[in-house]
């Protein structure tokens, strides 16, 4: 069962606080949601640490510079559309996440209402309606409700189970769970940096496949 003092071994670097607050979220739906082994805790805990700030952001960041979105979001903006719409997160989460995932068009906010949130970024009307469904929360009428610390940890182990990471996790496979996550591999050597942190909280060893 995950613990405190796990957490403070395995997430070095999140407050005090923070530890506090999700120590028994966090271990009651691991154990609902059967991450139930160091292998498959190491890997969940590497993952919500890089995906979350190690519990510092429980909303995506969407303050962006104009070179920002043009490096981050080619496809959906030029030079002067990025001067535009730069350092406005509401406006650029209701551009860059228009028309898809469930949402509506720009005009509908959809993109910032449901833009990514909880220790593994649940983003999008669709994912939000789904999540909200297996958790029996309301998150289409109250997104925000995934900035909490218990909504927050079930819906990332929601997701973990949605997407079958447990199998991978117990492959110590995590290109495979990252990929899943992030949909490409970003941040990967923070998320085995991580996996070491937990590896060695929880007594694993954490050699890769």
């Amino acid at each position: 069962m995950l613990t405190a003092d796990i957490l403070r071994a395995a997430l070095p670097a999140a407050r005090p606080t923070d530890i506090a607050r999700f120590a028994t979220p966090l271990a009651e739906a691991c154990a609902e949601w059967v991450i139930d082994t160091p292998l498959r805790q190491a890997a969940f805990l590497a993952q919500i640490a890089h995906e979350s700030g190690q519990f510092r952001a429980l909303a995506e960041n969407l303050n962006y510079s104009a070179e920002a979105l043009l490096r981050v979001f080619p496809r959906h903006f030029d030079a002067g559309q990025a001067a535009t719409y730069a350092r406005q997160p509401q406006r650029i989460g209701s551009r860059v996440y228009a028309n898809r995932m469930g949402n509506g068009d720009e005009a509908s906010g959809d993109g910032w209402r449901y833009r990514g949130r909880g220790l593994i970024q649940v983003t999008g009307k669709a994912n939000y309606a789904a999540c909200g469904t297996a958790l029996g929360l309301d998150l289409i009428a109250q997104p925000d409700l995934l900035e909490q610390p218990a909504p927050a940890a079930r819906s990332a182990v929601w997701f973990w189970h949605r997407n079958g990471l447990n199998r991978p996790a117990d492959a110590r496979d995590i290109e495979t769970i990252t990929r899943r996550i992030n949909g490409g591999l970003t941040g990967l050597d923070d998320r085995k940096a991580h996996y070491a942190h937990a590896c060695a909280a929880l007594e694993v060893s954490h050699e890769l496949a």
